[in-house]
């Protein structure tokens, strides 16, 4: 008889650990709490960022991570991966010193980063026409289509003998090797995963862990079809200030952010899409109650930015939006506990949630000892 697993959350680390327990030989009762996903594996770039990661256990996970997404595409090509690589820009002489300095530090070879002038980057992506004197080129990085990702992966899931999407199912309390949804149905398993995302404190006793998570509210927006070609992913010097991977250098040289950029911790990243529009944000905020309502000041810093990078104003802005993920406060990957014999909750990677999920998965199986 098959060894049988049920997992609670349609988001991106839910669906991966479908796919993991699948591969590993379970049959997946796989439930979601809304019609369809909803949450922030579906309002993100679709980024797989290796270059920004913490050396270590970080990194380790989003290179294996990386690979898997290729291996998956393979077999479901509607996730749209991509391996477009990405150019971290500078600016002015003290973003270029930063990014010089990366560039000569062991870790940057890690993740596959070097350090090329104008003409290389120009030639790397024709579509940066604006005012550069430098920029961090990195082949690893790849991209996937957010809103695309989560279908693709269960029509390719629902080729497999032993998986079931079961939509409109919120879990409200687990038991020994079981879930019980509002519905009242009682999911019995070998194996359970809880990946409900920023929802981490809403199921009766897991109150205990919120201690070591937060929720982070982005803002980002989405272009209509570009005329030109992004060949890579393109990122602004304040990505620099943001992922862990930069650590290792002095970053006093990018100066204070300006007043809306530091209100808001923005940086710049921007992603074309299959269809040709660009995505374009973000913003962090981080404590709550968040503000209900979409702010134009950060909108404004951030198309100005890509217009200076892409020497042309973007096209007109179709569609904006927010999201709410949920990170870990104290520098790990993610959360993984068990709540009780069998059932296990699995959340906050933070921003790496799209680019770490498959390897967050593994991971998953392997410590609870059933991979």
């Amino acid at each position: 008889m098959m060894k049988r697993a049920v997992v609670a959350g349609g988001g991106i680390l839910g669906t991966w650990h479908a796919l993991e327990l699948c591969r590993a030989g379970y049959t997946v009762q796989h439930l979601e709490a809304d019609p369809a996903p909803v949450g922030a594996s579906v309002r993100n770039f679709g980024l797989l960022w290796v270059s920004g990661r913490r050396s270590g256990i970080e990194l380790e996970v989003a290179r294996r991570s990386r690979r898997r997404w290729e291996e998956v595409a393979c077999d479901a090509p509607g996730i749209g991966f991509r391996a477009t690589g990405s150019l971290t820009l500078a600016v002015n002489q003290g973003e270029r010193q930063v990014m010089e300095s990366f560039a000569d530090h062991l870790d940057a070879a890690d993740r596959s980063v070097t350090f090329l002038e104008p003409e290389r980057l120009r030639a790397v992506n024709p579509a940066v026409r604006g005012e550069i004197v430098g920029g961090l080129h990195c082949t690893d990085d790849a991209v996937v289509e957010p809103r695309l990702v989560l279908g693709a992966l269960r029509s390719h899931l629902q080729s497999l003998d032993g998986y079931a999407f079961h939509a409109g199912r919120r879990v409200v309390a687990f038991e020994e090797q079981a879930l019980i949804d509002a519905k009242g149905t009682k999911w019995e398993a070998d194996f359970a995963v809880v990946a409900t995302g920023a929802a981490f404190d809403h199921l009766p006793g897991t109150e205990h862990l919120a201690a070591r998570l937060r929720r982070v509210r982005l803002q980002m927006m989405e272009t209509v079809p570009f005329t030109s070609t992004l060949t890579t992913s393109v990122a602004d010097a304040d990505t620099l200030r943001y992922y862990p991977a930069y650590d290792v250098v002095d970053r006093d040289p990018l100066g204070r952010q300006n007043s809306v950029a530091a209100a808001h911790h923005l940086q710049l990243l921007m992603v074309q899409r299959g269809d040709g529009g660009l995505t374009i944000g973000d913003t962090h905020a981080y404590v709550e109650p968040f503000d209900f309502a979409l702010s134009e000041d950060p909108s404004h810093e951030l198309l100005a930015r890509a217009t200076a990078l892409l020497g042309t104003p973007p096209p007109p802005v179709a569609r904006r939006w927010e999201g709410v993920y949920s990170q870990c406060i104290d520098g790990d990957v993610c959360l993984r506990h068990e709540l009780s014999p069998g059932v296990w909750m699995v959340t906050g990677p933070g921003g790496r949630g799209m680019t770490c999920a498959p390897g967050i998965a593994a991971d998953t199986l392997t410590a609870a000892g059933v991979a």
